[in-house]
């Protein structure tokens, strides 16, 4: 049996790829770019794919499960022709000059540019994504789009503009790399790689990152996962009970009733906790300001947060962050 694109395969140079790692980065979206490509040159017999951990400055870098791995330092790259950001946590105040010099001048050269996860940020801090659409990690999209409001952003899984590949990071990274394998070796060397991953199906780039609503909370009532979906979707921005339900096409007391039978609880009650878990993650994986994270989590002020966080966690939010802190220290 003819092996996949065996033709195009035995005249195709090796293709040169540079992963460029930033302090607790994800080990998921590591081995989700790293894998597919080893499983390529294993099914093919042949070296298709190369690549090169790289950092700022060489040497050894933790992820966010504290696992280190060693590098070079970007400055002692070898030859490349694309290069994809790795990033998961802390990814606020990184902005490694010499990675972003690294990173512009890979785009000058025309060479395919990419971030999994999180490294959308270095992407964007570098300038190479101003009139581009992007994405990266869902729980970060609120957090990019106000550091950088004129780039279009999505909840897609992974998205490819003008060469400028971005994901979700986790398992997202797997769809991308198995596209990157399509569009260089062909359809059915990639259908092989995702089989050797037990990844039943190559999802399309539009496909959204997160578990559907149905899937999350147990529910399959579609005026329900209307009203969560649109929840979720207006955390800084609160609308009304009233304004739900119309959107829902129910009466306010039918949405109560429904809510009771479902979650044991108003659906207010629902809609703070849900800003509230907000906030919760926000303290912990960012070091936004309380009174910045109280906005964006609908709350007037960093008091008023205060106030519901210590009755729904028994804690402040500040002591919620020092506690985490010294947890994770």
């Amino acid at each position: 049996m003819t092996a996949p694109n065996e033709s195009a395969m035995s005249v195709a140079a090796t293709k040169r790829i540079g992963l460029l790692i930033l302090p607790e980065f994800s080990m998921m979206a590591l081995a989700g770019a790293s894998e597919p490509l080893r499983a390529a040159n294993r099914l093919s017999g042949r070296t298709l794919y190369e690549w090169t951990l790289l950092t700022e400055s060489g040497g050894p870098v933790s992820s966010s499960s504290g696992i280190e791995i060693q590098t070079l330092p970007v400055d002692l790259a070898p030859e490349l022709d694309r290069v994809f950001v790795l990033a998961s946590l802390d990814i606020e105040h990184q902005k490694p000059p010499k990675m972003l010099r690294f990173l512009q001048r890979a785009a000058s050269r025309g060479l395919t540019v990419g971030a999994l996860s999180t490294g959308t940020f270095i992407l964007a801090r570098a300038g190479l994504l101003e009139g581009k659409r992007c994405t990266l990690h869902w729980e970060s999209i609120g957090q990019f789009s106000e550091e950088f409001p004129t780039i279009e952003v999505t909840k897609d899984l992974y998205v490819n503009h003008d060469n400028r590949w971005t994901c979700g990071g986790g398992t997202a990274a797997i769809d991308l790399m198995l596209a990157q394998i399509a569009l260089d070796f062909g359809n059915p060397l990639a259908t092989s790689v995702a089989e050797q991953f037990l990844h039943a199906r190559i999802r399309a780039p539009e496909e959204h990152q997160r578990m559907s609503i149905q899937w999350r909370f147990g529910i399959h009532d579609r005026r329900l996962t209307a009203a969560i979906a649109f929840m979720e979707n207006n955390l800084e921005n609160i609308v009304g009970i009233q304004e739900i339900a119309d959107r829902c096409n129910l009466s306010h007391r039918q949405l109560e009733r429904l809510w009771h039978q479902h979650f044991a609880m108003t659906p207010k009650k629902f809609y703070l906790e849900l800003r509230l878990n907000e906030a919760r993650r926000l303290l912990r994986e960012s070091s936004q300001p309380i009174a910045s994270i109280a906005y964006t989590c609908g709350f007037v002020s960093a008091s008023h947060l205060g106030a519901a966080y210590r009755r729904v966690w028994g804690c402040t939010p500040g002591e919620e962050r020092r506690k985490f802190d010294d947890d994770h220290s």
